[in-house]
């Protein structure tokens, strides 16, 4: 087993990893921009280094500063997170170079599977379903247009080397693509340094299940049953649960059979999830491949009792995984919210600033992966992701009954998150059924933001009417107007008026 563990990377991530070194009794070592300084997974590390200024060019996407803090802390494995390097092949070289193992698959496997195109190619030849696109990397923007007229629009542009929702754009009509393509490069290469696109036919509806597949070096993989991941929001997940409510068990079996063998294909180890797309007729496509651990973890474990970071990690130091495809179970289920630092009434603007106060909530099936802590300033410079909450329950019934109390006893102060409105979809009939797809959200919270214009709008006309109403009782009794506790704001002011000019004479 190791002795010291490099993780590269920051907040609850790094914090998660940390708790399973220690568990091992293996030395965690942190890194640290300026700007993370004062985080809590710095203060709960064994130790800690600085890797450079705020931006995450100059910090946590240096490979070579990594190296330097890896040997000067003479660490021998280096676990990477998610985000950040987590998916660019130059860390596990790096890290061969070294002599430091990479807690993940290797550099090959990663190749061939992170590669969006790549890994559609072999998803092809191991007989897994593909949705309809490009199996290369497109040049121009002229070849899209040729390729989305073949296959109808609209059509996905998404970046080869991407994930998470970045460099990826929805494109409805031609006219839109010119745009869209400009655009989704920009963010591939300031996300990935890649700015290389391809393009895919858009399913209407669909949802997003992903396969949670772990594999030895010895040529053992198995599948640890699905992940629903279909309420996003632009294409970046917001709320995961396991199992999904739509797969029963011969569909489960048969994505997890193919999952098994793209990743057998590919010569894959570790921790890794492949991402499929099932229809409304339960025909499932292959979306791609994600060769690093998951945001969502936590609901795979929460339903299989299985630790993950501590299997990747003994994975890496050469263990066999002693787990057979019939010893998993599913059990109970499971629901993530992913909790940001952003206003939902201000179009999910972030909100950065100190956090002065904190509640955690607890109790029975809950569970709370986040790196805050009051007193913390929430930086500008990063993803504003604080944490995750997952509510645990017997059924799908019990863990929403969870979540929703779960939801009410979680408190901040001092800046925005999206609590409130975890609040309101967990009680919305449509998700409370199961019946969501990957743009469901999206459509939702348009139907929201149109409730709200329109109940603000009818009170407007509610009070102006009962003021105007008022003012005429007023005026035809002979009585004054009753003098304001406090002066009027100019705005109420002028709005009577205007109201008062309109009335008929």
């Amino acid at each position: 087993m190791f002795r010291r563990v490099l993780i590269a990377n920051r907040g609850e991530i790094a914090i998660r990893v940390l708790r399973a070194c220690r568990e091992l009794d293996i030395m965690g070592v942190a890194v640290f921009s300026e700007a993370d300084r004062a985080s809590l997974h710095v203060r709960l590390a064994d130790e800690a280094y600085p890797i450079g200024p705020a931006p995450s060019g100059e910090s946590y996407l240096r490979i070579d500063k990594l190296m330097d803090v890896a040997r000067r802390a003479r660490c021998d494995a280096l676990h990477p997170g998610y985000g950040f390097l987590a998916e660019n092949p130059e860390l596990p070289r790096a890290c061969a170079s070294a002599g430091i193992t990479f807690i993940g698959p290797s550099a090959e496997a990663m190749q061939k599977l992170g590669s969006k195109t790549d890994a559609r190619r072999l998803a092809q030849s191991a007989r897994v379903p593909t949705v309809p696109g490009a199996v290369e990397p497109l040049e121009r923007v002229a070849q899209a247009r040729d390729l989305a007229r073949a296959l109808g629009y609209p059509v996905l542009l998404k970046a080869v080397a991407g994930g998470g929702g970045k460099g990826m754009r929805l494109v409805e009509s031609e006219e839109a693509l010119p745009s869209a393509w400009r655009d989704a490069a920009s963010e591939a290469q300031n996300a990935f340094g890649d700015p290389r696109l391809y393009l895919e036919k858009y399913l209407e509806r669909p949802r997003h299940i992903e396969i949670q597949v772990l594999g030895d070096h010895y040529g053992r993989v198995v599948y640890l049953g699905e992940r629903e991941c279909s309420v996003q929001r632009r294409h970046q997940k917001v709320i995961e649960e396991a199992p999904s409510p739509a797969v029963d068990e011969p569909l489960r079996r048969k994505m997890g059979e193919a999952a098994v063998r793209l990743a057998q294909a590919g010569g894959y180890t570790n921790a890794g999830t492949v991402e499929f797309l099932v229809d409304a007729q339960r025909h499932f496509y292959f979306l791609e491949v994600n060769t690093r651990l998951q945001v969502e973890h936590p609901v795979t474990e929460m339903t299989t009792g299985l630790d993950l970071v501590k299997l990747q990690i003994r994975i890496a130091a050469g263990e066999p995984l002693w787990l057979a495809q019939e010893q998993i179970v599913l059990r109970g289920h499971a629901i993530e919210c992913r909790i940001y630092a952003e206003d939902p009434d201000n179009n999910f603007f972030p909100s950065p600033g100190r956090i002065t106060a904190r509640r955690i909530p607890a109790g029975p099936g809950v569970r709370l992966d986040d790196g805050v802590y009051p007193g913390w300033n929430v930086p500008t410079e990063y993803d504003p992701l604080l944490g995750k909450l997952i509510a645990f329950g017997n059924d799908r019934g019990e863990a929403l009954a969870r979540m929703r109390r779960a939801l009410e006893e979680y408190y901040v102060a001092g800046i925005k998150t999206n609590v409130g409105l975890f609040r309101e979809i967990l009680r919305d009939a449509e998700f409370v059924r199961g019946e969501i797809h990957t743009r469901w959200l999206d459509q939702w919270l348009m139907a929201r933001a149109e409730r709200v214009a329109a109940a603000s709008d009818s009170r407007l006309v509610e009070e102006a009417a009962a003021l105007a109403a008022a003012l005429w009782h007023a005026s035809q009794n002979g009585a004054a107007t009753p003098a304001a506790a406090k002066p009027e704001s100019r705005w109420k002011l002028e709005g009577r008026r205007e109201l008062l000019d309109r009335e008929p004479r």
